[in-house]
């Protein structure tokens, strides 16, 4: 037999233990490898899942409109000034409620000879409210409106002509609010 020729490969060391085409990757060398990039894409896929569920749901938004700071305006409380002369109207069917007002105002410091109750010409009247002329009497129809526990406040010249003694002169109009009627149905039924 003869000798075979000697070529490039012939010169190659021995060390690796492996010779010609196996190029393949020991198996099991990257087991560990493999499970850690397994455990790497279950999280991020678990993480993106809960995250799109949130935005869905509406309990995540990604770009929140900005809010508006609205600053609170104060209430206003206006100013009792018992220089005023004040007309009482009983707009209800109810009688006695123009009396009950005027005595609760003459006990409150107006005069009572500025003090007038009557019946209204109506007798469906609403919500109570105190009718001012100029826009100086504002703040004391929001005094006297918080003074007789709360009522509408309203600009209005309809009971200027009524005011005969030359005082500055506010108006309130007892409304179907103050019957006991009108809290009844007012107030929820539990």
């Amino acid at each position: 037999m003869s000798k075979p020729v000697r070529d490039r490969f012939d010169d190659v060391p021995r060390t690796s233990g492996r010779v010609g085409a196996h190029r393949a990757e020991n198996p099991g060398s990257n087991g560990w490898m493999v499970l850690l990039w397994a455990v790497v894409a279950a999280l991020v896929l678990l993480v993106v899942g809960i995250f799109a569920s949130l935005m869905i749901m509406g309990r995540i938004t990604l770009f929140p409109a900005p809010q508006e700071s609205v600053t609170p305006m104060p209430e206003e409380t206006g100013i009792v000034d018992t220089s005023y002369s004040v007309m009482i109207l009983n707009a209800t069917p109810e009688d006695g409620l123009d009396e009950q007002m005027r005595d609760d105002l003459v006990n409150a410091g107006f005069a009572a000879d500025l003090v007038f109750a009557v019946d209204g010409s109506s007798d469906d009247f609403p919500e109570t409210t105190v009718y001012y002329v100029e826009d100086a009497d504002e703040q004391a129809a929001i005094g006297l409106a918080g003074l007789i526990g709360g009522a509408a406040v309203e600009q209005s010249d309809a009971y200027a002509g009524m005011n005969d003694t030359g005082q500055k002169q506010l108006a309130v109009a007892i409304g179907l609010d103050r019957t006991a009627a009108g809290s009844a149905e007012q107030t929820p039924e539990e």
